[in-house]
């Protein structure tokens, strides 16, 4: 710190030893000052002659998996000094090297004689490595032969016959079907463009997908996957969330004393995931702050004197059971689905997965089990050879080799041929067993440096595809009390909406970018509205 004498104009230098506070020069040392009677404080602290150095203080907390039995997950206060300030960010997984040091609760007055010989403890950071980095720094440390050995990966891929085939399979290989609703991940995952408009209004281009379905078909195991491949993903559940622990806070900060917000979920997962568990459980007050996030994708705040508004631009993934637990065929669809019209409308994708008695399908879901269960994954039985390439086929591996003991093996295979997405090609299966979490980061960040536009000649088409379907909502009539045969007439809640005319340009965008190109084709407007049709295709075959 630097000061001034006011009267004899001399410059005093002190050395501030604490790190946390320190107490100011009052009386110039000097002896022209020495010798004058003390009447008054002379000296000025001169900001621009003394030094600043940049601090951060950073609460770190326990990894979920690392917390000790029956405990609550610890934290700990990090100072970070100099170029060590503002590497991480509120969510990052990183790993800090630091010394342990005590902390004095005060250094003098009331508090520190309250406090007595206790300290509390902090850890002084001299390095910060952030693990999960986002889709842009993907690269940035890795070497030249990893880069060129994924170069190779994600070009063989892109160029393969099904690319979204091959890496929709590598979400959640261990659970058993859902090849649509693992397409639509993968669509969320790369995400669609958001469109910045001249006059500031802004387009999301993130794609929300809602699962609902009976208990039991892997809807929460579906969810951690996605959370866990993304780079920035939060999990919560429904019961366990409040409005605020969504959106945001106002605490009291620890150092000044001052109101500061603190960021929640939605906020925390800013350009990534929020994945939202039990859905349906959640109280109607706090499922209304989520309103203005899958919109606008903003969280607006006017509390104890603050107002603002943070970004939220996360896509929320959410998991859902229906309002009588399981499904039940003699109400409609609005009846099923205990969840608001306002609501519904901003999800993109609304997957209707019922748990249906079929002989076939189960005998594969449970031969698929006990493959995984007897290989321990999927993954190893890949790396052994022991089934060659069998992940993501895992339940046609066991019939090949029991032909001779089950007679309806023959009918098992066709099942499987359709229920795989013709996983029984060569080709295919070694792909699949190829693309690992880290391939598919890889490739996703890759494809969302694309900004696929709608070209000329495909903008009609769309227009004539969302007619005609406004067309066949409004027809209703059909077989249930409630509408047509997908549930659709008139005062349904998943009635088409101008909404819907967003998300099939967002999945087309998003399909366009996972073919790297710059165009959205006609196929991709095509797979956009197979995916809307598909999302309630469990319910269709019922009928």
């Amino acid at each position: 710190a630097t000061y001034t004498c006011d009267e004899c104009g001399c410059e005093i230098y002190q050395v501030v030893a604490n790190k946390r506070e320190f107490m100011p020069q009052r009386l110039c040392p000097s002896e022209q000052c020495g010798n004058r009677p003390r009447s008054a404080e002379t000296l000025h602290l001169q900001t621009r002659g003394s030094k600043f150095v940049k601090f951060q203080e950073l609460k770190l907390q326990e990894l979920p998996n690392q917390v000790p039995m029956g405990h609550i997950p610890r934290s700990m206060s990090v100072h970070c000094r100099g170029d060590l300030t503002r590497m991480a960010c509120p969510g990052d997984v990183v790993t800090i090297d630091g010394v342990f040091l005590p902390q004095r609760v005060a250094e003098s007055g009331y508090r520190a004689m309250q406090a007595g010989l206790v300290s509390t403890t902090f850890l002084e950071a001299q390095n910060v490595a952030v693990h999960k980095k986002s889709y842009d720094e993907s690269q940035e440390n890795s070497s030249q032969e990893e880069r060129r050995a994924l170069d190779k990966a994600v070009m063989s891929i892109a160029t393969g016959p099904d690319p979204v085939g091959a890496l929709s399979s590598a979400i959640a290989p261990e659970i058993f079907g859902h090849e649509d609703v693992k397409r639509s991940l993968l669509l969320q995952l790369v995400g669609g463009v958001t469109r910045k408009l001249p006059d500031g209004m802004r387009i999301r281009g993130d794609v929300n997908v809602c699962l609902m379905g009976d208990p039991g078909v892997a809807k929460s195991q579906l969810l951690k996957h996605v959370a866990s491949i993304a780079p920035r993903g939060v999990y919560t559940t429904g019961k366990g969330s409040s409005g605020v622990g969504l959106t945001a806070a106002v605490t009291k900060d620890v150092a000044t004393g001052e109101m500061a917000l603190e960021g929640g979920a939605l906020v925390l997962a800013d350009r990534g995931i929020c994945a939202i568990d039990e859905f349906d459980k959640m109280d109607e007050a706090d499922r209304t702050a989520i309103h203005e996030v899958m919109e606008q994708q903003t969280v607006s705040v006017a509390k104890a004197g603050i107002v603002a508004t943070l970004n939220a631009r996360a896509a929320v993934l959410a998991a859902a059971n229906p309002l009588y637990g399981r499904y039940n065929r003699n109400k409609s669809l609005s009846e099923n689905v205990n969840l608001p019209n306002s609501l519904l409308s901003r999800f993109d994708l609304m997957f209707l997965i019922l748990d249906v008695a079929d002989v076939d399908r189960d005998m594969a879901l449970a031969r698929h089990v006990t493959f995984v269960h007897q290989n321990e994954g999927l993954e190893d039985a890949a790396g052994n050879g022991a089934g060659g390439g069998a992940k993501g086929r895992g339940p046609r591996t066991i019939t090949d080799d029991e032909d001779d003991i089950d007679m309806e093996d023959d009918d098992l295979d066709d099942m499987d041929d359709d229920d795989d997405n013709g996983a029984d090609q060569g080709g295919q299966r070694s792909r699949k067993s190829e693309v690992t979490p880290r391939l598919l980061r890889e490739y996703i960040a890759r494809a969302r440096r694309h900004q696929p536009v709608v070209p000329p000649d495909v903008a009609p088409y769309i227009v004539e595809a969302y007619v005609g379907l406004r067309m066949q909502d409004g027809q209703g009539g059909g077989g249930r009390p409630g509408g047509g045969p997908d549930g659709g007439g008139p005062g349904d809640q998943t009635a088409m909406t101008a909404r819907q005319l967003l998300s099939i340009l967002r999945l087309g965008q998003a399909l366009g970018r996972l073919r790297f190109s710059d165009y959205v084709a006609r196929e991709d407007v095509d797979e956009a509205i197979r995916l809307t049709h598909m999302s309630k295709a469990s319910l269709i075959e019922q009928e």
